[in-house]
C-alpha cells in the first residue's frame, strides 16, 4: 500500500509499523525494518539547502513495491511520502517500513527499494540559499 500526502492528520511511522504490524501474515515476521528520510541542511557536493519538493510517478513506484513485496521473506512494505509540497530542513521526507522473516532478506529488500524509489519513482528539486 502507498500512502498519499492527505489534509488530514499527518501519517507518523508509527502509524506505518502499525500498518505492517495489522498484516493476516504478520506471526512470520522477524523483523519490522524502517527508513525516514529528512530534509538535510546541505546538498550531497555541499552547497546550503533550504528545502526541497519531491514529485512521485505512482505507476512506477506501484511496480517496485510489487516487484519487492515478492521477494523470498518478505511480508510487506509501506511507504509514505511527502509529495508535490515544500518541505524545509528537518522535515519528513519518505518513511519506508518493511516486515520479514529474517534480517538478511529485511534489509537488503529494504535497501534495493530505497534505492530504486529514489532513482526511479521520485524526482526531487532542492531550493537553495
Amino acid at each position: 500500500m502507498i500512502e498519499k500526502n492527505s489534509k488530514e492528520k499527518p501519517v507518523t511511522l508509527g502509524d506505518m509499523v502499525a500498518k505492517v504490524k495489522a498484516h493476516p501474515r504478520f506471526s512470520e515476521a522477524g523483523m519490522i525494518l524502517a527508513h525516514n528520510g529528512v530534509v538535510r541542511e546541505t546538498s550531497r557536493d555541499g552547497k546550503p539547502v533550504t528545502g526541497l519538493t519531491i514529485e512521485v510517478d505512482h505507476d512506477r513506484l506501484e511496480q517496485i513495491l510489487a516487484k519487492e513485496r515478492a521477494r523470498p521473506g518478505i511480508l510487506d512494505i509501506q511507504v509514505y511520502i511527502q509529495e508535490n509540497k515544500p518541505l524545509k530542513v528537518g522535515d519528513d521526507v519518505m518513511f519506508l517500513v518493511l516486515a520479514g522473516n529474517i534480517r538478511e532478506n529485511v534489509i537488503a529488500a529494504l535497501t534495493d527499494t530505497l534505492n530504486q524509489i529514489k532513482a526511479d519513482a521520485t524526482r526531487k528539486t532542492q531550493f537553495f540559499q
